[in-house]
């Protein structure tokens, strides 16, 4: 049975489904970098919070966790991954290929560099060109990120925004692959509809009216506060707005909408206050319920690194419509305007507003389109992933 070893800084829960079916169809072996402190609970800088994910991360496939000998441990930076014992334990394993997750730590580097030539090296990574720059550092990191993609024998792109980023950086149509970004599509897809009216009636949100839905870190990156911005503005009629998630940009959002309990002043429509609501972070086995609660998710990202977006697939798993800002990196690959959603230009208010009027117009055309999305997605799962780097491995290359 052939050998494959994947380097990866810690057990991630949109990537260890990949390794459990792995495990069946190959002598697979994960070397996690970060050391044993990156499987526990660890602090997010993003959601600001300790977060320890209540599915099982470590079963089902063998792994070693490396000692990394880093001062300042972490995935947030180069020198944040160190450890010198792992080309040794990759040389010991004896893969016939290796795979590489993300080559921005210095031990990911070294592997990259070591094994070029002597054994079959391969790459995952979701980066973009969404959020080129321009000037002499732009053009320094092009040159530097071509000298790392010619260590690289195949990569395994997610989506065609990751694809032509590749490309851009000197690999070649006959090295790339497509493994498609996924999540656990039947987990998100099961039948939750009466935990998620429960919710609804715990936030007092009636059963007719229309729910618009952000999930994830509140940080600028992800510009919630567009969102805001946009759903104030217009100001609709039975439609609620639901924050899940915390982050550096929560306490100005709750700022915001307790000086609309003074300022709201219409006295036809629901005090606008009443209609914005949050909920902390929510785990993986609460997000099903929390996507079913509502009818459509937006992500209004405006970069820089919104290289997917997984809570897309999530959403659309979930059977809800779509919408997102142009510089997220699934919106080329999942979204049909007018089909299963739309999408606005990033950072235009106008445009933002415009959309969501389109779509929350029609509650019936809305629930055709999620329904499109759960149709969808089925083409993205863990299954094509696997399957594209199984063949890759009996190739050879």
């Amino acid at each position: 049975m052939k050998k494959l070893a994947i380097i990866v800084t810690h057990p991630i829960q949109y990537y260890v489904p990949v390794y459990q079916q792995l495990a069946k169809a190959c002598h697979l072996k994960v070397f996690y970098t970060w050391g044993e402190q990156g499987a526990a609970s660890k602090y997010d800088p993003g959601f600001k919070k300790h977060i320890q994910w209540d599915i099982p991360l470590l079963d089902g496939y063998d792994f070693e966790f490396l000692k990394n000998t880093s001062k300042n441990p972490g995935s947030h930076h180069y020198k944040g991954i160190i450890n010198p014992q792992l080309i040794e334990r990759i040389k010991a394993f004896q893969p016939d290929a290796i795979l590489i997750y993300g080559w921005a730590y210095q031990s990911h580097l070294n592997v990259l560099r070591y094994f070029k030539g002597k054994i079959p090296v391969w790459f995952r990574g979701d980066s973009t060109l969404l959020d080129k720059g321009t000037g002499l550092k732009q053009l320094l990191r092009n040159l530097f990120l071509k000298w790392v993609y010619r260590h690289v024998d195949r990569a395994f792109f997610v989506g065609s925004a990751n694809q032509a980023y590749f490309l851009r950086f000197g690999l070649q149509n006959r090295q790339l692959v497509f493994a498609p970004h996924a999540i656990d599509n039947s987990r998100f897809a099961a039948d939750r509809s009466d935990e998620a009216l429960l919710l609804r009636k715990k936030l007092g949100i009636d059963q007719d009216a229309l729910v618009i839905l952000f999930a994830g870190k509140l940080e600028k990156k992800k510009n919630p506060e567009l969102l805001l911005h946009a759903f104030i503005d217009l100001n609709i009629n039975n439609v609620h707005l639901l924050f899940v998630g915390n982050g550096e940009l929560e306490t100005v959002l709750k700022q915001r909408i307790e000086s609309l309990e003074t300022d709201n002043t219409d006295t036809i429509n629901l005090p606008l206050h009443t209609k914005i609501h949050f909920i902390d972070f929510q785990n993986q086995t609460d997000m099903p319920v929390v996507y079913q609660a509502c009818d459509l998710f937006c992500l209004p990202s405006q970069g820089p690194g919104e290289t997917w977006g997984l809570a897309v697939n999530e959403a659309m798993a979930a059977g809800k419509a779509i919408l997102v800002s142009d510089r997220v990196g699934s919106a080329k690959d999942l979204i049909s305007e007018g089909i299963n959603g739309n999408i606005f230009i990033s950072g235009d208010l106008t445009d933002l507003k415009n959309k969501l009027l389109i779509l929350t117009a029609d509650r019936e055309q809305l629930s055709a389109m999620g329904q499109v999305c759960k149709e969808m997605i089925q083409n993205w799962t863990f299954k094509h992933q696997v399957n594209a780097l199984i063949k890759t491995l009996h190739e050879g290359h």
